[in-house]
Order: structure tokens, then sequence, then C-alpha cells
């Protein structure tokens, strides 16, 4: 058997992790949590991982990433994830302008937005960023 790499927690850590295990607001943040508390009990890594569902190794490293930057460092990192097609700082303009142009008609909106920005993208995206185009507008 190996090693068991238990960090040791002060009164107020517990309580944060045990906050964040039950009232986090992303689920990823509440396995982290609750896999910190687990090896702070003195599990070893191949358990912990089977009860939360995550392999020894990544159980490790969310260990290290706990020790090294404290509860903040098992939130998600920002730029995660799958960047959007449409950038609502560059995008918004000239798309209204094709819409404007092309009352009634949204595949030859989006066509000559396509044409004029070089992007593809499909027509669900298109109509779900004009819905939230529409949303900001009438708020």
């Amino acid at each position: 058997m190996g090693r068991v790499n238990t960090p040791i927690l002060n009164d107020l850590a517990r309580q944060e992790l045990e906050k964040g295990f039950k009232t986090g607001k992303r689920h990823a943040f509440r396995i982290r949590c609750h896999t910190i508390l687990l090896k702070a009990d003195g599990r070893d890594s191949k358990d912990v991982g089977k009860i939360v569902g995550m392999s020894h190794v990544s159980v490790n490293s969310w260990l290290s990433r706990y020790i090294n930057e404290g509860i903040s460092g098992l939130e998600t990192k920002k730029g995660r994830g799958r960047k959007p097609t449409i950038d609502k700082k560059e995008d918004v303009e000239s798309i209204l302008k094709c819409v404007k142009s092309n009352r009634q008609r949204l595949q030859t909106a989006k066509a000559e937005w396509e044409e004029n920005s070089g992007k593809n993208v499909s027509r669900n995206t298109f109509r779900s960023f004009l819905k939230v185009l529409a949303g900001d507008i009438k708020e």
C-alpha cells in the first residue's frame, strides 16, 4: 500500500471546505471539496477516487492544487471550454446591420453576416444570439 498524503486542516479550512461541499455553485467544485475532506480524514487516493468518481492521479492533483492555492484552487479556472463563435462585443453592430437590411429573412441576414465576417455558424446559434440581443434591449 502506498503512502497517504493527508492534508492537515484547521477548523476554518474544514468549515470552508464543508460549506463548499454543501453549497458550492458548481458540481465540480463540490466534488473537489469533498475530495479534500476525504483526504483530510486519512483515506488513500484510490479509495477517495472510487468514492468521488475520479482517478487517484486526479485526486492527488487536486490535493496539490489545494495545498498550493487554498480553496480558490479548487475552482475551475477561466478560459476553459469552447470559446463562443459570435463575440458579443465585436459582432453586435455587424449582425444588427445585416438583420435591419434583411428584416423577416433570417437566413439572408445570416448569410450576409457570414460573408462579411468570414465566420460560419448554425441557424440555431444565430437565432440564439439574436434572442440574447433582444433580451438585452428589453432590459
